[in-house]
């Protein structure tokens, strides 16, 4: 009854509270946790319950709502006005903001026209304000701005700014010019409207602002205002004269020791005065790049004048160029045969280039260097500066007589504006060529005259610029434009096969933005062989690679006639074509001292060897050079067999050639005794030591000591002789490409199977120069390289070669020598002397006895056994199968005949069987089982 009741008092209508007033979930959660101990007694629980029939009495009034203002009639014309303007800002921001990035995107050339534009409507309005007092708003800023600070001279502003808006427009590609051209005229402003401020009396501020506009303006009062003040106006005007000279002389870029030659080159120009350079004036003075820059603004003010001069070449004369080549050569003016120069005298080819250069007048004005055509033609290789121009020869001095020099070329004659350099000492006098030394004087009565250089056919003079490459340059602009790539081109050098475009990044570009639009670029240029260097050699450039879709060929008479190194005295200098920037290459085989030549089938090769062999013929007697020729394809150098280089036969059997080999290692070791025991390090040194007489040989000895001859072997196909000896050739090729350099011995190996298993790991490291043409894999290009970019090469001579110390290889087209131009240079070898061979090159196969009939097939296994079994001294059957990889049968026959020859004792069942022969006696063993005979 009591829990009936209980119940009851709690769900009576009294303690029942309506939905609104339910206490909030908060709550509830703290009445459950003040409920959790339910176990207590009783009693608690009844004074609790008590309690809380007594809280609902304790409850605060609810508050009431705060009534709402009433509704403003102008409230919502308000949000509409906000909500409008808001969305119009934000429009006119994004117009903004999307013209600003247009602007970034936009090309450079036409925002150098927009700014150029601006200037010219500035100076409309300026011009309106100052000359013809423009009314209004505009006319009034124009009088506050414009007058209030130039003054007096507020009239010139509008010519100013119209100058500058011109020369935006005709030299857009000279910015570098821009900050000098601001100093200028900074100084020229505040120098010649700080005299006119002078001039006017001073005014000051308490003068009144009408005062300071009809003086020099605000400008002018705050140059001139500080200087009077501090040294009154008897210093003060010599100061703002030195400060407007100094602007002026900035302005128009000339120092001050060109002050005269100015002016006399602008009485020239206003037909003042006399010009005595186109009466035939022949002097030499010396014309430097830092003069050729302080020239540049005066030269381009003078178009007609350059055109006029470069008139429209005659004829290509190759004598000429010979000539013209050899006398830069040598860094002396060429001479003519008579003491008077010849005024008839034909346009010879640097006039010819001079007049194409003059042609292609837009070349700098589209960031192009000028024509390379001289450079073509006079130039030659020198890889460590290919990129110097050619310096102009001065006059001998006065006090020394001289003949008179011929006709200099007209691009070399001084134009008015010229400025010499007159710091530098004039060169010593220039002398007469000496004859070209083509005797020279054999042992005993024989005289050998090499071959003229008439019977090598001459090229044309090369192309500098053509329409491809200016298209080639407008395809590389806009795929930059296209990908949004801050870079642009900025010149070129164009090779007889291959052009390499120079591109400047601009700053915070990454060079693989560039090295990643390989693709791109060669999907718009049309050409798959496309190459990037990164950068380019002693340069802050990319160069990109493009085939030329006119292609030159090389010929091997021009390189021998113009290269720079061609005088050279060095017998094994030889020619190997022409580079990407033109010039032609040429290098001595005795400072490579061994090369690699590799390619696929097609790549030009051979016709490098050819022109190998040929340049050491038309540069060498035999007694200078002896060549050994392997030739396993018996087709490739059979044109020279008879030539008196010849040390022996053209070997075309791939034995004998590693026969020869070993011969040549014989022949290092005997070259080295003689230069150990006389104390000499080169051959070259001893050699000159015998001419001289200074080396005798020992007291009793009948020996008479000759010259060692530098001795030239050249293996055309070096797989050929890996697949018949390999051990053997290896063997030797290591060791001659070791020591053989100073011994006078060159090796020149030649493969079109540039595998590892044919170019191995040994052969690689001692063979220091490489010449690549194309291959036909990645990996064959690494073979001969060490790195990519052979695979990418377009044959037909084109070649990637790096010479012995270069870190990068040099894009080069290879020379071309006809089969007539060789048979000619043979047939005159032939004439002069008959081939001396020697007779024991390949004599190791008449000295060989019958090779053991039991050992068959088996020779160099057994020698690799024998080797094996004496170096280890452990003769065991099982280390043959392991190391040789045989089987054990193999094993067992070469164990029985290593002991029927005394190399092993007998078996001793499970047991290693004793070595007898120490491996000091290798030698000899190894002899033994070749069947050689004892010496």
């Amino acid at each position: 009854m009591k829990l009936w009741a209980h119940v009851s008092a709690v769900v009576s209508p009294g303690n029942l509270t309506p939905m609104a007033s339910r206490p909030s979930a908060a709550k509830k959660q703290t009445a459950k946790k003040a409920a959790a101990p339910a176990k207590a007694p009783a009693k608690k629980a009844a004074a609790k319950k008590a309690a809380a029939k007594k809280a609902p009495a304790k409850r605060a009034p609810a508050k009431k709502a705060a009534p709402k203002p009433a509704p403003s009639p102008t409230g919502g014309v308000y949000r509409l006005v906000r909500a409008l303007w808001l969305g119009l800002a934000h429009a006119v921001g994004a117009v903004f903001r999307g013209i600003g990035k247009g602007a970034k995107n936009l090309d450079p050339a036409h925002r150098k026209d927009g700014i150029a534009l601006l200037l010219f409507g500035i100076a409309l309005i300026v011009a309106a304000g100052t000359w013809a007092n423009l009314k209004g708003p505009v006319g009034d800023l124009v009088e506050i701005l414009v007058t209030g600070a130039f003054g007096r001279l507020d009239l010139l502003v509008p010519i100013l700014l119209a100058v500058i808006a011109v020369r935006f427009i005709r030299h857009p590609e000279q910015p570098e010019a821009n900050g000098r051209i601001v100093i200028g005229l900074s100084a020229l402003v505040i120098g010649v409207l700080g005299q006119v401020h002078i001039a006017c009396g001073s005014p000051a501020r308490g003068d009144g602002m009408q005062a300071i506009r009809d003086a020099g303006g605000l400008i002018g009062w705050a140059a001139a205002t500080p200087l009077t003040y501090a040294m009154t106006e008897v210093l003060a005007v010599p100061l703002l004269v030195l400060l407007t000279i100094f602007g002026l002389l900035v302005v128009t870029a000339t120092p001050v020791n060109a002050i005269p030659q100015r002016l006399r080159a602008l009485g020239v120009r206003l037909g003042v005065l006399h010009d005595h350079d186109t009466d035939g004036y022949e002097g030499y003075e010396e014309y430097t790049d830092d003069d050729a820059r302080y020239d540049e603004q005066w030269r381009e003010a003078l178009p007609a004048r350059s055109r006029k001069r470069s008139s429209a070449p005659k004829a290509y004369d190759p004598d000429s160029v010979e000539e013209e080549a050899l006398s830069q050569r040598r860094g002396r003016p060429r001479r003519s045969a008579v003491p008077q120069p010849d005024p008839q005298r034909q346009m010879d080819a640097v006039d010819v280039a001079a007049a194409a250069a003059a042609a292609l007048d837009g070349a700098v004005l589209h960031g192009m260097p000028p024509s390379p055509l001289v450079a073509d033609l006079t130039q030659g290789v020198s890889i460590g500066d290919r990129e110097e121009t050619t310096p102009v020869p001065t006059p001998a001095p006065a006090s020394q007589p001289s003949p008179v020099p011929a006709a200099r070329p007209k691009q070399e004659k001084l134009q008015p504006g010229t400025v010499p350099d007159l710091t530098k000492k004039a060169p010593a006098e220039p002398r007469d060529l000496p004859p070209r030394a083509e005797q020279l004087q054999l042992s005993g009565d024989i005289t050998y005259a090499l071959p003229s250089l008439d019977l090598l056919t001459r090229g044309g003079p090369g192309k500098a610029r053509s329409e491809a490459n200016d298209a080639v340059v407008a395809s590389l602009t806009q795929v930059f434009t296209e990908f949004k790539v801050d870079a642009a081109v900025t010149g070129f050098t164009r090779g007889p096969t291959v052009t390499r475009y120079e591109v400047e990044l601009g700053p915070a570009v990454k060079v693989e933005r560039i090295t990643a639009l390989t693709k791109n670029i060669a999907y718009a240029v049309a050409s798959p062989d496309v190459r990037i260097i990164s950068p380019i050699p002693g340069k802050s450039a990319v160069g990109i690679e493009i085939p030329n879709t006119d292609r030159e060929m090389v010929n091997l008479g021009d390189v021998l006639r113009l290269a720079e190194s061609a005088e050279d005295d060095d017998p094994m200098l030889v020619a190997f074509g022409k580079d990407v920037e033109g010039g032609y290459v040429m290098h001595s085989l005795a400072k490579m001292p061994h090369m690699l030549v590799a390619g696929a089938t097609g790549s030009g090769k051979s016709s490098c060897i050819n022109c190998l062999i040929t340049s050491v013929m038309m540069r060498a007697t035999p007694e200078d050079v002896r060549l050994i020729l392997v030739d396993p394809k018996r087709v490739e150098l059979t044109a020279y067999e008879g030539i008196p280089h010849l040390i022996t036969p053209i070997i075309t059997n791939p034995k004998r050639a590693a026969e020869a080999l070993q011969w040549v290692v014989r022949e290092m070791d005997l070259r080295y005794d003689d230069l150990a025991a006389y104390g000499y390090r080169h051959i070259d040194d001893f050699n000159q030591a015998v001419r001289e007489g200074k080396v005798k040989p020992p007291e009793g000895s009948e020996r008479e000591l000759q010259p060692y001859p530098y001795l030239l072997v050249i293996v055309d196909e070096l797989a050929d002789l890996m697949m018949v000896a390999p051990r053997d050739v290896e063997d030797s090729i290591v060791r001659i490409t070791q020591l053989a350099r100073a011994a006078g011995i060159h090796l020149v190996l030649a493969t079109q199977r540039p595998s590892v298993d044919v170019v191995t790991g040994l052969i690689k490291a001692n063979v220091p120069s490489r010449l690549a043409f194309a291959t036909s894999s990645l990996a064959d290009s690494r073979v001969i390289l060490d790195q990519p970019g052979a695979e990418k090469l377009i044959g037909k001579g084109d070649g990637l070669f790096l010479p012995m110390g270069a870190n990068k290889p040099t894009r080069m087209q290879g020379a071309f020598v006809t089969e007539a131009e060789v048979a000619a240079v043979v047939r005159h070898c032939k004439d002069q002397m008959t081939p001396v061979f020697r007779d024991d090159v390949t004599v190791g196969t008449k000295q060989k006895k019958e090779i053991d009939e039991d050992i068959g097939d088996d020779l160099d296994l057994l020698c690799q056994a024998a080797e094996l079994v004496v170096s280890t001294q452990f003769g065991s059957t099982s280390m043959l199968q392991r190391k040789l990889r045989v089987g054990f049968a193999k094993a067992g026959r070469l164990m029985d005949l290593m002991e029927s020859r005394g190399i092993v004792g007998p078996s001793e069942g499970s047991k290693a069987r004793d070595v007898l022969v120490k491996p000091d006696e290798l030698d000899g063993v190894l002899a033994l089982i070749r069947g050689e005979s004892e010496e």
